[in-house]
């Protein structure tokens, strides 16, 4: 097959034929590249997992680098796992579960923005609390301010995707395109920002033990095969600290991956529970008899398996990362075909978590398959929307309790109704994004008992 991924096409529309039309494996050429696209979960096991060690990143995060710098998402081999490793303190469970509180403030204060009946973009809403959740819990900064800043700079640099995937790219990217101006500009916006917190940091000389303060404050022990500082006796001896651009690097991968990703897929559980209202009203049921008006807990995420259901159901069918790309170093066999060097290969959740070999009624919104009985009947990868392996979503953690907290506590005064006439249309870019927005209308629940005061140390409550 000839190329057929870029601007103006619908790959979403295309990967999907091609599954139906030629099975768990279909080669195709995009440009000067070979690539294979497979759809089995043991193949996308084998590769993501099993032989991950024969894999590189793809094409599309390749040309990443230009916005992310050499960070956690981009770099490879020995690199990648250094990266890992300096940042796995930030992800552990425990340091997680304190930024639970931090997660509910955020979506109370935008719970209480909200006006009934007044019609609102949920994306936007979305991606403006989800950026400041991540810059608060990593960053100790107050970013929300800049959110629509943010939010404008990266549409503009995620609408320049399918241009880094174009045969001749570094041509294209000469010619004065004002999508390319736009989106230039973008990225020196976003730098400004980052490099704005990090001269901030530095000159106040404060630890304020999170992300930031670690990344300054590192001093990295040389990899096996490396040199470390000369020392006189001739020893190695620790590294000395991350220059700016390599703090850079990783805190606009971790700024942009920790938001973008997750308001994507509350956007998508906002719109599927509007168009299920049976769902919805479970959901309420469940979440009004677990907190009972007061705000959700860490502690409160077990006892709230529907709305973790839920959420799992949404990123089943509109994964935020629709796509994962890989390329192979050496020769490989995959199925009846045997992949040569630098060859890609695409795997796509939304393809997958969609095909009906491997849910009953792919296309039927069905949170009630993720029950314990059901769930264990899925084959494993599947369902993949955080990837696999060594290079799985370091935030996978951190993720899922946000999307349970911030769905709880919305959903505790709100429901949300699509805006009349308003086109929803999938946007496969860097990230599943829904391309006209998500207009929605808040109605506020009635009867609904929420916390009110707090009087001798104890909530009072009234309903509403």
């Amino acid at each position: 097959m000839g190329a057929f991924i870029g601007p103006g096409r619908d790959p979403l529309a295309l990967l999907t034929r091609l599954s139906r039309e030629y099975g768990e494996i279909a080669y195709f050429r995009m440009g000067s590249e070979r690539v294979y696209f497979v759809n089995q979960p043991q193949y996308i096991r084998d590769v993501l997992v099993t032989y991950q060690n024969n894999f590189t990143k793809s094409r599309g995060l390749e040309r990443a680098k230009r916005l992310l710098g050499e960070g956690l998402l981009t770099s490879e081999g020995a690199a990648h796992l250094r990266h890992r490793r300096l940042l796995q303190p930030a992800f552990h469970r425990d340091r997680i579960a304190s930024y639970a509180s931090v997660m509910v403030a955020h979506a109370e204060r935008t719970r209480d923005r909200w006006t009934d009946g007044a019609t609102l973009d949920v994306s936007k809403e979305m991606m403006r609390l989800t950026l400041s959740i991540v810059g608060k819990t990593l960053f100790s900064s107050d970013v929300e301010s800049k959110a629509d800043e943010v939010g404008v700079a990266v549409t503009e640099v995620l609408e320049t995707f399918w241009f880094t995937l174009l045969p001749f790219q570094g041509l294209i990217e000469r010619l004065p395109l004002p999508v390319l101006r736009r989106g230039r500009a973008s990225r020196a916006r976003l730098d400004a920002l980052i490099y704005s917190m990090i001269d901030e940091r530095r000159a106040s000389g404060r630890d304020h033990g999170d992300l930031l303060s670690m990344l300054l404050a590192v001093r990295e022990d040389p990899a096996p095969g490396e040199t470390g500082s000369a020392h006189p006796a001739g020893r190695s001896v620790r590294n000395p600290a991350l220059t700016p651009q390599q703090v850079r690097d990783e805190a606009i991968t971790l700024l942009l991956a920790g938001h973008e990703t997750t308001a994507n897929a509350l956007t998508w559980t906002w719109y599927l529970l509007s168009q299920h209202p049976e769902v919805e009203a479970r959901l309420h049921a469940e979440i009004d008899g677990v907190l009972e008006g007061r705000p959700p807990t860490v502690a409160d995420i077990a006892r709230l398996p529907l709305v973790e259901q839920v959420v799992t159901e949404s990123m089943r069918l509109y994964p935020p990362a629709w796509i994962i790309g890989r390329r192979a170093i050496a020769e490989y066999k995959i199925g009846p075909y045997v992949v040569p060097p630098r060859a890609m290969i695409f795997m796509s959740p939304y393809v997958t978590q969609r095909d009906a070999r491997f849910f009953d009624e792919p296309d039927r919104f069905d949170p009630d398959r993720w029950t314990r009985a059901r769930a264990a009947e899925i084959p494993k990868f599947a369902y993949f929307p955080f990837g696999g392996g060594a290079r799985q979503c370091i935030g996978e953690h951190f993720a899922w309790m946000e999307l349970v907290l911030v769905v709880a506590t919305l959903a505790q005064q709100w429901q949300l109704r699509l805006a009349p006439n308003h086109r929803v249309v999938p946007q496969p870019l860097i990230t599943l994004r829904a391309k006209h927005g998500m207009a929605m209308i808040p109605v506020r629940r009635s009867g609904v008992r929420v916390a009110a005061a707090v009087d001798g140390g104890a909530a009072t409550s009234h309903r509403v």
